[in-house]
Protein backbone atom coordinates (compact mmCIF):
# COMPACT_ATOMS: atom_id res chain seq x y z
CA UNK A 1 0.00 0.00 0.00
CA UNK A 2 1.48 3.72 -0.86
CA UNK A 3 1.42 5.44 2.65
CA UNK A 4 1.08 9.29 2.75
CA UNK A 5 2.10 10.72 6.09
CA UNK A 6 1.17 14.50 6.12
CA UNK A 7 2.45 17.49 8.76
CA UNK A 8 1.44 20.98 9.43
CA UNK A 9 4.31 22.48 10.39
CA UNK A 10 2.93 26.36 12.02
CA UNK A 11 5.57 29.06 13.54
CA UNK A 12 4.15 32.36 15.02
CA UNK A 13 7.58 33.59 15.70
CA UNK A 14 8.91 33.96 11.97
CA UNK A 15 6.24 35.90 9.91
CA UNK A 16 3.36 33.31 10.69
CA UNK A 17 4.80 30.77 8.20
CA UNK A 18 2.24 27.65 7.43
CA UNK A 19 3.58 24.90 5.38
CA UNK A 20 2.28 21.45 4.67
CA UNK A 21 4.66 18.65 4.05
CA UNK A 22 4.53 14.61 2.68
CA UNK A 23 6.25 12.10 2.38
CA UNK A 24 5.25 9.02 0.44
CA UNK A 25 6.60 5.49 0.87
CA UNK A 26 5.18 2.10 0.37
CA UNK A 27 4.50 -0.38 3.05
CA UNK A 28 2.83 -3.40 4.05
CA UNK A 29 1.90 -1.58 7.46
CA UNK A 30 -0.88 0.48 8.05
CA UNK A 31 -0.87 2.87 10.52
CA UNK A 32 -3.94 3.70 12.70
CA UNK A 33 -5.08 6.78 15.00
CA UNK A 34 -2.91 7.40 18.14
CA UNK A 35 0.36 5.28 16.13
CA UNK A 36 3.32 7.68 16.88
CA UNK A 37 5.29 7.64 13.54
CA UNK A 38 9.25 8.65 13.78
CA UNK A 39 10.93 9.44 10.87
CA UNK A 40 14.80 10.67 10.79
CA UNK A 41 13.86 13.87 9.40
CA UNK A 42 11.89 14.79 12.68
CA UNK A 43 14.15 16.95 15.05
CA UNK A 44 15.03 15.89 18.38
CA UNK A 45 15.22 19.15 20.00
CA UNK A 46 11.27 19.36 19.90
CA UNK A 47 10.19 15.38 19.89
CA UNK A 48 11.07 12.25 18.11
CA UNK A 49 7.91 11.30 17.15
CA UNK A 50 4.56 12.14 15.87
CA UNK A 51 1.28 11.12 16.42
CA UNK A 52 -1.42 10.28 14.07
CA UNK A 53 -4.48 12.08 14.01
CA UNK A 54 -6.59 10.65 10.91
CA UNK A 55 -6.12 8.15 8.56
CA UNK A 56 -7.96 8.16 4.89
CA UNK A 57 -7.82 5.03 2.44
CA UNK A 58 -8.13 4.57 -0.74
CA UNK A 59 -8.41 1.01 -2.06
CA UNK A 60 -9.29 1.61 -5.00
CA UNK A 61 -5.74 3.23 -5.51
CA UNK A 62 -4.00 1.16 -2.66
CA UNK A 63 -3.30 4.58 -1.20
CA UNK A 64 -3.69 5.37 2.31
CA UNK A 65 -3.36 9.35 3.75
CA UNK A 66 -2.15 9.62 7.35
CA UNK A 67 -2.35 12.80 9.32
CA UNK A 68 0.22 13.56 12.01
CA UNK A 69 -0.40 15.59 14.64
CA UNK A 70 0.43 19.50 13.57
CA UNK A 71 3.54 20.87 14.50
CA UNK A 72 3.18 24.92 15.89
CA UNK A 73 6.73 26.18 16.44
CA UNK A 74 6.13 28.69 19.63
CA UNK A 75 9.06 28.37 21.26
CA UNK A 76 11.56 28.42 18.47
CA UNK A 77 15.28 26.57 19.50
CA UNK A 78 15.85 26.62 15.95
CA UNK A 79 14.05 28.11 13.21
CA UNK A 80 11.16 26.69 10.61
CA UNK A 81 13.41 26.97 7.58
CA UNK A 82 15.88 24.72 9.62
CA UNK A 83 13.50 22.47 10.67
CA UNK A 84 11.83 21.72 7.61
CA UNK A 85 15.15 21.39 5.48
CA UNK A 86 15.51 18.51 7.72
CA UNK A 87 12.42 17.09 6.27
CA UNK A 88 13.88 17.48 2.84
CA UNK A 89 16.82 15.87 3.40
CA UNK A 90 14.69 12.90 4.38
CA UNK A 91 12.53 12.78 1.53
CA UNK A 92 9.76 14.98 2.86
CA UNK A 93 8.25 17.83 0.26
CA UNK A 94 6.33 20.96 0.61
CA UNK A 95 2.68 20.44 -0.97
CA UNK A 96 1.08 22.96 -2.64
CA UNK A 97 -2.60 23.81 -1.51
CA UNK A 98 -4.05 23.44 -4.50
CA UNK A 99 -2.17 19.35 -4.62
CA UNK A 100 -3.61 19.31 -1.16
CA UNK A 101 -7.34 20.07 -1.81
CA UNK A 102 -7.03 17.74 -4.83
CA UNK A 103 -6.36 14.83 -2.84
Amino acid sequence: MIINLIIFITSVKEKNITEVMMKTFESNIRPVKGDIIDDPGFHSGFHNGYEVVKVTINYASNECFVSLHPLALEIEEIKIETYMEKLVEHDWQVVSKEKLTNM
